[in-house]
């Protein structure tokens, strides 16, 4: 049986909104498992989504480079360890000295640009600043240059980052598509494209949930086909409501240009990076016991 302690059921109360006792019993019953935890109650209790996790963190920037011609970007993320040096101007210098040699070099591997010369500056940097630097992913889009493709992108004070590649439409448009991708963060761009296993997964959740209900079994099948349908548009690109007009789909936004979505690629700092939290009174606790 695993240990259950109070900064697991602050997390999962955090991550739920539910109550100190129902965390604490689903942290038992799924033996210190967060995610089963979560994904119990979410069958008992009708929840419909959790957070993510509070102390998955970290600092940086994100940034992104186009070619004049439009047809050709990349997209970097460069990490600090605050916020502070994240601002911090030599910070920013270096993060351009990649973005510039990312996008120069036409490459998407992060050691090959260290390795071209950047992993000095690197290091030099961190023995100034006092902090750990990282270089922690680069991804690129590009059209064909025969083609009306256009690229395009949006960043968000530095630290959401989309980069975007269309057929078809303009600037303003791959622009406009790019800022609600950054906003909403759609899962994939098509409902076709989701994967079979989180399909199934939500399903399970819902049958749980609808059976709860105690309707007959025709009904519930009803419920569930419904809302795995609500689910798909949810986290469809092309089924969306487009952030700056609700009353159109981006689907419907594209096609009206003649456009459609080749690529895309969203940058978050910190997206999936666990951070420790510090436990400030502890820290000082155990000073004072010395």
């Amino acid at each position: 049986m695993a240990n259950i302690t109070a900064s697991m059921v602050k997390e999962l109360r955090e991550r739920t909104g539910l109550g100190m006792m129902d965390c604490k019993k689903a942290l038992a019953e799924a033996d210190g498992d967060m995610e089963k935890a979560i994904e119990d109650l979410r069958k008992a209790s009708g929840l419909k989504a959790a957070k993510k996790a509070s102390r998955v963190a970290a600092e940086g920037v994100v940034l992104t480079r186009i070619a004049e011609e439009g047809n050709y970007g990349v997209i970097i993320e460069v990490n600090s360890e605050t916020d502070f040096v994240a601002r911090d101007d030599n910070f920013l210098q270096f993060a351009e000295q990649a973005v510039d040699a990312a996008f120069t070099n036409k490459e998407a591997d992060v050691a090959a640009i260290l390795d071209s010369g950047l992993e000095d500056s690197r290091q030099a940097l961190v023995q100034k600043i006092g902090e750990n630097i990282n270089l922690r992913r680069i991804d690129r889009v590009e059209v064909d240059g025969a083609s009306s493709g256009v690229v395009e992108s949006y960043i968000h004070n530095n630290k959401i980052g989309v980069l975007i590649a269309l057929q078809g439409g303009n600037e303003s448009l791959a622009r406009d598509v790019a800022m609600h991708i950054a906003a909403v963060n759609p899962m994939v761009v098509r409902a076709e494209d989701i994967p079979e296993e989180v399909l199934a997964k939500e399903s399970e959740i819902y049958a749980a949930q609808a059976k709860e209900s105690g309707k007959p079994e025709e009904i519930v099948n009803k419920m569930i086909e419904g809302r795995i349908r609500k689910f798909k548009a949810e986290v469809s690109l092309l089924d969306q409501p487009f952030v700056k007009d609700p009353d159109t789909k981006v689907g419907a936004l594209l096609k009206g240009s003649d456009a459609d979505i080749l690529s895309y690629v969203r940058f978050e700092v910190g997206d999936g990076i666990e951070k420790e939290e510090d436990d400030f009174a502890a820290e000082v606790a155990a000073q004072l016991a010395n």
